[in-house]
Order: C-alpha cells, then sequence, then structure tokens
C-alpha cells in the first residue's frame, strides 16, 4: 500500500511538477510570491518523481535502480541528519535570488520528513514485494515445488 501510495505520488510530481513545487515553496518560504525560479526547477521536480516511480517500480529487478536507490538513501540521510547544507544546495539550483528569500521554520522539518521518504523509497526498494514474488523463480515464472507423497 505505501508502495503504491509513493509510486501514485511520484507520478504526481511528474505529469504536474509545478503545484507540487508550489507547495514546497509556501511550506519552507515566509515569502514564496518573491521566489525567482530557474528554469529547470519543474525538470528537477519531474526527476525526483521520475526517481521515485522508478526505484519503486522496479524494485524486483534490481539491476537498473540500484544506484538510484543508493542515491536516493544517501540524499535521505543527509536530509535527516544535517537538513541545511541540502536545503542550502537545492535552492541554489532552483533559486536564482536565494538572498531574498526567508525561510519558514518549517523548512527544516520539511526537509527531514522529505529525507525520511526517501529512505522509506530504498527499504521499500530492497524489499521484497511478497505480494508479487511470493511462489516466484528468479525469472518471474512460477517455482515449482515438489509434494510430498505419491502421485
Amino acid at each position: 500500500m505505501l508502495r503504491e501510495l509513493l509510486i501514485w505520488f511520484g507520478l504526481v510530481e511528474v505529469a504536474w511538477p509545478r503545484p507540487v513545487v508550489e507547495l514546497c515553496e509556501r511550506i519552507g518560504l515566509e515569502n514564496p510570491e518573491a521566489v525567482q525560479r530557474r528554469p529547470r526547477a519543474e525538470e528537477l521536480a519531474r526527476l525526483e518523481g521520475m526517481a521515485v516511480v522508478w526505484v519503486l517500480h522496479r524494485q524486483g529487478q534490481r539491476q537498473g535502480s540500484k544506484p538510484l536507490a543508493v542515491l536516493l538513501g544517501v540524499a535521505g540521510i543527509v536530509a535527516v541528519l544535517v537538513p541545511g547544507p541540502l536545503i542550502r544546495l537545492t535552492q541554489r539550483v532552483v533559486y536564482e535570488n536565494t538572498d531574498e528569500l526567508e525561510l519558514s521554520p518549517w523548512v527544516r522539518p520539511a526537509a527531514r520528513v522529505l529525507g525520511l521518504l526517501y529512505l522509506i523509497v530504498l527499504v521499500l526498494s530492497l524489499r521484497g514485494d511478497d505480494t508479487t514474488s511470493a511462489g516466484r523463480g528468479a525469472d518471474g515464472s512460477p517455482e515449482r515445488t515438489a509434494k510430498s507423497g505419491a502421485e
């Protein structure tokens, strides 16, 4: 259930990044009306959504998602433990006028929550999905088990 919810959130972020970015600005800034967003801000939000969807969708087929899952995990640990540098970095990447922006008291807790969500994505990507992989072999085909007794 949580995996599906996070996948849906990622899909929403891919399809409609502007409302997601604006929500984050309202949470993280005292003066969100003063932002001068760089053109790539929405594309970065889309990339974040695609990363979450890719990692969670490919959890059972780890060959393509492991480096991305590790990257999300590292970002999650940094955001949870020391959110300040990550907040400053993302502001420099996303906004033209970082010196004019006033951080909300909610920005650090919100960054920690986002980091926690990244860590949840990592854990879900490493954990097998019992509902789809139970009783399946390495190639995804149903496992054949020897039955006890004579047939």
